[in-house]
């Protein structure tokens, strides 16, 4: 028996998977977005429920999309800043080699590209200088600003150090949250995949999937789903017994 290399086919989530991890509980009836009518099956206790096999299908259509950018060497930018989505987001965008922001949207981040990617530049150029021990030339106070000046800067660009241009799509969780980041790659023509539960407004999103977006075990298993399809594209393999 030897380690043989072979390609997966990532598989969209089984209905029953989505509805363990909660998927299908949307807001309440009283804060449904009338866009998200078509992906509401039913409500209950005036909560309103997802149509898990709708989402299966966007899904589905999400992750075609994302395996087809990845196949041709482009770039996704993963997007959350909720609680309980960043270390999701940050770890699926880091499994599929994809940049990430999982703090606060910098305004300009697309829109004034030119000057935000300075940020990332600084970053490296600082801790490339400390690696090297560069900074040790400089008094002890200035060490320490150079240090919180390192640590300032991870915190709003270590996610996208190595974003040298515009992405070619963006994923989204929770666009109501991140209304400021959807509105530029609106802006800049980017087409952006997103968990759209039912208080948020599908139309603007080009591939919407109708989904909780407020449980972590709902987050995680659309976002790894997006993931897995995007380390697909990119021809990325497993090993397997044979």
């Amino acid at each position: 028996m030897e380690a043989k290399k072979e390609k997966t086919m990532i598989q969209t989530p089984e209905l029953v998977e989505l509805l363990k991890a909660g998927v299908h509980f949307g807001h309440q009836m009283s804060k449904k977005y009338p866009k998200m009518d078509p992906y509401i099956y039913t409500q209950r206790s005036q909560i309103s429920i997802i149509d898990l096999e709708q989402t299966a299908s966007k899904l589905r259509e999400a992750m075609d999309f994302v395996k087809k950018i990845a196949s041709e060497n482009g770039v996704i930018l993963f997007v959350a800043s909720k609680k309980q989505a960043k270390k999701i987001v940050e770890e699926a965008a880091k499994s599929c080699g994809m940049p990430y922001i999982t703090s606060r949207w910098l305004g300009g981040t697309f829109t004034n590209f030119g000057n935000i990617v300075k940020l990332p530049k600084k970053l490296k150029d600082l801790e490339e200088k400390q690696a090297n021990g560069q900074l040790e030339k400089y008094t002890k106070k200035e060490q320490l600003n150079f240090q919180r000046e390192i640590e300032r800067l991870k915190e709003m660009v270590e996610g996208i150090k190595e974003l040298k241009k515009l992405p070619e799509a963006m994923y989204l969780v929770d666009i109501k949250k991140e209304k400021t980041a959807l509105a530029e790659a609106l802006n800049k023509n980017i087409p952006v995949v997103a968990m759209t539960d039912t208080n948020t407004d599908p139309s603007k999103i080009t591939y919407p999937i109708p989904a909780n977006d407020d449980a972590s075990k709902s987050i995680a298993i659309i976002t790894q789903a997006v993931a897995a399809a995007i380390s697909e594209g990119r021809g990325q393999t497993i090993i397997s017994e044979r």
